[in-house]
C-alpha cells in the first residue's frame, strides 16, 4: 500500500559515519525483538477458528502499516469488524479509500485462513451502511463463520507468512514473463511489460512520490509515522520502520531524526529524495485494479483482488510494491492522476484503485505488526 521505503529513506546524509566506537557497536547493531513476532505464528493454531483466521489477518498489507481494524467476537461463531479512526491518513486518503482497500486485504486473508480449518467465512460488508466521505463508527463488516464440508482449501493459504511488500530497487535485466503477471492477475487486475507503456507509467509514478514528498502535509504525514531505530519500531510496530546498522548509527550520532526528514533544504531529504527516484523508477512490470466504480463495494474487492496478487507473486519468487501515490486524492497529485487514468484506459466512473511494480527484488524482512490481542475489543 502507499508508503515510503522503509529501508531507504535515510541512509541519507550517513556517508561519512564510521562504526568506531567498539563500545557502542552492539547498539548500532540490534534489531527490533517483539515486532517480528506475529510473523511467526504458534504451530499449534487456537481452538477458536477465528481467531486463527485474524492471526493470519493482521498480516495483510496495509497503507502506511496503520493496521487499523478493530475485531469483535459476537458469540461461537461470528465478528464484527470497525475501524480505529485514530489511524487514517487525513493528507494522503482523505476519504479513507485506501484505508478501506486495507480491510479488503484483511478479510481475504482471514477468509483463506478460515477455509484451511473447513470453514467458510460469509462477509457481509458495511452492514450498518457506509459513508462515502470517509469511515466511522459503524462496521466495516459482519463476519459468521461456519464449518462445512466443501470449503476449498486454498494454496495461497502457504504464502501468507511468507508475504511481502518489497521496497527495494529491482533488476532491470531480468524480465518477469507474461505468464507470471497472468498468473498474478488472475483474480481480476491488468498487466504490462511493454517498456513504452512502462516508461509512461514510470513518469507519472516517480512525479508521483517526488509530489508527496516535497508536499509539506503529505511528507509529514510519513514523518511523524516514522519509526526510527529499534527501540521505536518495538514500541510501536506500526507506521514506516526505519532500522538497521546505519540508521542506528545516524540516530546515535544526531544524523537520523525527524527534523532532517522533515526538512527539504536538507542533505538527509535530498538524498532521501533520489533515493526515491531511483527505487521507484526500477520498473520491470506492472500490474493494476480498476473497478466499475469507487464504491465501498469496490475498494473492498479491490483489497481482496491485490492481496491475491501479492500472494501469486510471492509464490512465484517476485516482488511487488504499491505504487499509490499517483492514485490519492489530495490536490497537488491530480495532474498525475489523471494521466495514470488516461494511460490505463479508466473512463467515466471507473476507478484504478491499485498500480503496483512487480519484478526481482533482494529477500526482505517483513514490517512490524502488533499482535492480534490488541486488535481484540
Amino acid at each position: 500500500m502507499a508508503n515510503i521505503s522503509r529501508r531507504g529513506i535515510l541512509a541519507a546524509g550517513l556517508g561519512g559515519v564510521a562504526l568506531v566506537a567498539a563500545g557502542g557497536a552492539w547498539r548500532v547493531t540490534r534489531t527490533p525483538q517483539t515486532a517480528m513476532g506475529p510473523w511467526e505464528l504458534d504451530p499449534n493454531p487456537p481452538e477458536d477458528v477465528r481467531l486463527d483466521a485474524f492471526r493470519h489477518a493482521i498480516l495483510a498489507p496495509n497503507p502506511h502499516n496503520r493496521q487499523p481494524w478493530v475485531i469483535r467476537l459476537l458469540g461461537d461463531s461470528e465478528a464484527v469488524i470497525t475501524a480505529d479512526l485514530a489511524r487514517d491518513l487525513p493528507i494522503t486518503d482523505p476519504f479513507d479509500r485506501q484505508i478501506t482497500i486495507g480491510f479488503g486485504t484483511f478479510l481475504e486473508i482471514a477468509r483463506i485462513a478460515a477455509a484451511e480449518r473447513g470453514y467458510a467465512m460469509m462477509i457481509e460488508p458495511f452492514p450498518d451502511g457506509e459513508d462515502p466521505s470517509g469511515l466511522d463508527s459503524r462496521p466495516v463488516a459482519h463476519l459468521r463463520f461456519e464449518q462445512a464440508d466443501d470449503v476449498a482449501r486454498e494454496p495461497l493459504f502457504a504464502q501468507i507468512v511468507r508475504r511481502r511488500s518489497n521496497k527495494e530497487e529491482y533488476d532491470l535485466s531480468r524480465t518477469v514473463a507474461a505468464s507470471d503477471l497472468g498468473a498474478i492477475t488472475s483474480a481480476g487486475g491488468s498487466f504490462t511489460a511493454d517498456p513504452a507503456i512502462v516508461s509512461k507509467l514510470r513518469d507519472e509514478i516517480v512525479s508521483g512520490i517526488e509530489t508527496e514528498m516535497l508536499t509539506h502535509a503529505a511528507n509529514m504525514e510519513s514523518v511523524e509515522l516514522m519509526r526510527i531505530g529499534h527501540a521505536e519500531v518495538d514500541a510501536n510496530p506500526d507506521g514506516i520502520e526505519l532500522h538497521g546498522p546505519l540508521i542506528e548509527a545516524g540516530k546515535l550520532v544526531g544524523m537520523v531524526n525527524r527534523e532532517e526528514l522533515a526538512d527539504p533544504q536538507s542533505t538527509g531529504f535530498h538524498q532521501g529524495l533520489e533515493m526515491m527516484r531511483s527505487t521507484y523508477g526500477s520498473i520491470p512490470s506492472l500490474v493494476w485494479i480498476t473497478t466499475p466504480a469507487n464504491t465501498r463495494a469496490d475498494q473492498l474487492e479491490a483489497g481482496r483482488q491485490y492481496v491475491r496478487a501479492n500472494l501469486e507473486a510471492t509464490a512465484l519468487g517476485l516482488g511487488m510494491h504499491p505504487m499509490s501515490q499517483s492514485l490519492q486524492e489530495y490536490e497537488e497529485v491530480q495532474p498525475m492522476y489523471a494521466r495514470v487514468h488516461e494511460l490505463l484506459g479508466a473512463t467515466g466512473n471507473e476507478r484504478v484503485q491499485m498500480l503496483a511494480r512487480v519484478g526481482y527484488g533482494p529477500p526482505v524482512e517483513p514490517t512490524p505488526r502488533w499482535p492480534l490481542e490488541t486488535h481484540l475489543t
